[in-house]
């Protein structure tokens, strides 16, 4: 019993002793609110990231490289080459390594098998978009390029880097892409011959990179390789021509095809993908 008192004896200093905790709790809650405001300071320059890790995330190289390439002026931004080691940058500055236009993320690659009913664009509001398709393929900030109407199927690509973006919107060394056309009624040879050989629209010649029939299939059934990026020119074709388009499908950019890629799925292309697509 005396034994038992004595613990409970003991129990009350103890109580006595943790009597305070009252202010300790205090504190502790003070202490998100320390955090919160001390976190809010930075929050005004949030966006800045050292120029060297900027030059890191792009994937051009290490850090420790990227400050050796500073130090020899090899980078500019806004314009301006800068030496200073520690500089910081915005997202939206222009930083340039030796000439060329880097972003702060890696150059992300990926193809799309895009179903009908959803438009090519990266505008909110706009209903169902190729954007909600590849939500989950990067958190890196890539776009479509080129145009398929929202009820034409097939290949789109996106990406986040800007000298492919380039190679494709360049009209005279653009990247080609194949589309299978599915007319209203068979196309006439003669009409064909036309197509291939360029015809002028309001003043402009049409051309395209090559068209045919299908072999095995009917004669409303063609393929036609074009280096726009967008698909309009197939309907300024054929409206031209009295021919109604029931179906578009790319099924080929440059070398990259639909193999392995259902419908609506997407998939980041390959290393030497890439690489042959930069050499086209």
């Amino acid at each position: 019993m005396s034994k038992e008192r004595n613990s409970k004896g003991k129990g009350k200093p103890s109580g006595s002793r943790t009597a305070p905790s009252k202010p300790k709790s205090f504190t502790k809650g003070n202490a998100p609110v320390k955090k919160k405001t001390q976190a809010s300071k930075p929050n005004s320059n949030s966006e800045e990231i050292r120029l060297n890790k900027y030059i890191a995330n792009s994937g051009m190289c290490s850090r420790r490289e990227a400050d050796e390439n500073i130090a020899i002026g090899l980078v500019s931004v806004n314009g301006k080459v800068i030496n200073e080691m520690g500089y910081k940058v915005k997202r939206s500055d222009d930083v340039r390594f030796d000439g060329q236009r880097i972003m702060p993320e890696a150059k992300v690659y990926v193809l799309l098998n895009k179903p009908k009913g959803f438009a090519t664009t990266t505008a909110e509001g706009k209903g169902r978009t190729v954007m909600d398709l590849v939500a989950n393929a990067t958190s890196a900030n890539i776009k479509p390029i080129g145009r398929l109407g929202r009820n034409s199927l097939g290949l789109l690509l996106f990406t986040n880097d800007d000298i492919i973006m380039q190679k494709f919107t360049n009209s005279k060394k653009g990247v080609a892409r194949l589309f299978q056309v599915e007319l209203d009624k068979n196309l006439k040879f003669e009409d064909l011959k036309k197509v291939q050989e360029g015809f002028k629209v309001e003043g402009k010649t049409v051309m395209v990179e090559e068209i045919s029939y299908i072999q095995g299939e009917s004669k409303n059934l063609v393929g036609i390789k074009i280096k726009n990026t967008g698909n309009t020119i197939l309907r300024t074709i054929f409206d031209n021509l009295n021919y109604d388009i029931v179906k578009i499908d790319c099924v080929a950019i440059g070398h990259l095809t639909k193999k392995d890629i259902p419908r609506g799925h997407w998939k980041h292309l390959t290393e030497q993908e890439v690489n042959t697509l930069k050499m086209i």
